[in-house]
């Protein structure tokens, strides 16, 4: 076994450990299964895009890129901001 280090922001390694946790999986585990993931799509295991941009993604945007997470609330009530705000759309 080797050993991989990387750097990320301290909010979202925070963030992502406590979704991790959440799913019963570590960070070691999480990357594991990207890397895996990534040789057996032979690329990156998700589309790799721009959104779609109305209002409360550009919100989102900018306020990660001031490491807040959208409009100041965490990450993941900032993502269900976003799924409830794309079903709207879809109606």
């Amino acid at each position: 076994m080797t050993t991989v280090q990387f750097r990320t922001d301290s909010a979202v390694k925070q963030q992502s450990s406590d979704l991790f946790q959440m799913l019963g999986i570590t960070m070691s585990d999480a990357i594991n299964l990207f890397l895996r993931q990534a040789i057996m799509q032979g690329g990156l295991p998700f589309d790799v895009k721009l959104p779609q941009y109305n209002a409360v993604t550009c919100a989102a945007i900018e306020d990660a890129r001031q490491s807040r997470g959208a409009r100041g609330m965490p990450v993941m009530e900032a993502l269900a901001a976003l799924k409830e705000n794309d079903e709207d759309d879809d109606a």
